[in-house]
């Protein structure tokens, strides 16, 4: 599983002589392998059934974007959601039989 989240950001600026467009650009990456051949022993209670996923589980990030204007006024908040990888792993639950 990877991921990468890419963002950009266009600043204005009127000056005297004309129009200035500066462009900023955010990039992250990150990435996991989950590999096959893994086992897990889990000790299961009477009348109980134990369910086992492996895999690369994520985080789920939030949060808020927007500009600080020199006059100290901000934009519009958006929000803003990323996924991320957290851990390779079991992931393990018991339901009754």
């Amino acid at each position: 599983m990877g991921v990468k989240v890419s963002t950009g950001l266009v600043v204005t600026t009127e000056a005297m002589i004309g129009l200035i467009n500066s462009h900023f650009s955010v990039s992250v990456s990150t990435s996991m392998t989950a590999k096959l051949g893994n086992t897990i022993s889990i000790p299961t209670p009477v009348n109980k059934t134990t369910h086992a996923e492996y895999g690369v589980y994520r985080l789920r990030n939030t949060g808020k974007s927007y500009i600080i204007y020199s006059n100290c006024q901000t934009s519009t908040k958006n929000t803003v959601t990323s996924y991320s990888p957290d851990y390779v792993g079991w992931y393990v639950w018991e339901t009754s039989a």
